[in-house]
């Protein structure tokens, strides 16, 4: 059994036109939000063991606090060049490479692609992910590279905004 979540990256700044995309920081919102969303993660019960990011700046942020928060260093967070701008299928073979020691990974990326693949695994269907939003299933497998045959069952979708019960 592996659990997979799917988390946006935070909130980010458009302060500075001239730096590039892959660049641009969190904002003041992101570095609040990030760390509010890691903590209701870890407050479900999920226990992470292994987080993968986009290098981009924003998302690497992001996985930091989410670092932070199960107690990685920064240095654990692996980083995997093409969940920058990912299609699904990109997304995919990121998972398929995951090491099968690994049982619940949370992989950081953009908007549309993370939409679009949270979208692809279960009959539960995202319009939008929000700016740090989290999508997270459970794969009935021991093993990663088996992931997209196996039976996947939707466990939550949450957002900084999202009004809490």
């Amino acid at each position: 059994m592996k659990t997979l979540l799917l988390v946006r990256h935070a909130k980010s700044s458009w302060d500075q036109p001239g730096l590039s995309d892959f660049d641009r920081p969190l904002n003041e919102r992101g570095k609040k939000d990030a760390p509010v969303m890691a903590k209701r993660i870890k407050e479900k019960g999920i226990e992470l063991d292994h987080l993968v990011s986009s290098p981009a700046k924003r998302a690497k942020r992001t996985a930091r606090y989410f670092a932070e928060e199960f107690g990685f260093k920064k240095d654990d967070i692996k980083l995997v060049e093409e969940l920058y701008g990912a299609t699904p299928s990109e997304f995919l073979q990121a998972v398929k490479d995951l090491n099968d020691k690994y049982n619940a990974v949370a992989l950081f990326s953009h908007n549309p692609g993370i939409t679009d693949f949270a979208s692809s695994l279960t009959n539960v269907r995202v319009d939008d992910m929000p700016t740090c939003a989290v999508f997270a299933l459970q794969v009935e497998t021991d093993c990663w590279n088996e992931f997209i045959n196996a039976e996947k069952k939707f466990l939550f979708f949450d957002y900084p905004k999202n009004p809490l019960d």
